[in-house]
C-alpha cells in the first residue's frame, strides 16, 4: 500500500517559519491565492495557509 501526505496541519499561534530558514517560492501563482508557497533551506516547497476564524 502506498500513501501520500497531502496536507499537514499545525497548530499554533507563531510559526517561525522564516526565520528558520524558509523562504519564499514562486511555482507560478497569481498572485491572489489565500496561500504562501515556501521553500525549505533545501529547496523543498509547502504551502502556508492560516486558517480562517468563524465569524
Amino acid at each position: 500500500m502506498v500513501s501520500r501526505i497531502s496536507e499537514l496541519v499545525l497548530n499554533c499561534a507563531d510559526p517561525d517559519l522564516l526565520a528558520l530558514g524558509a523562504r519564499p517560492a514562486d511555482v507560478g501563482q497569481a498572485g491572489d491565492e489565500p496561500w504562501h508557497v515556501l521553500a525549505d533551506p533545501e529547496g523543498d516547497e509547502f504551502c502556508l495557509l492560516r486558517r480562517r476564524l468563524e465569524q
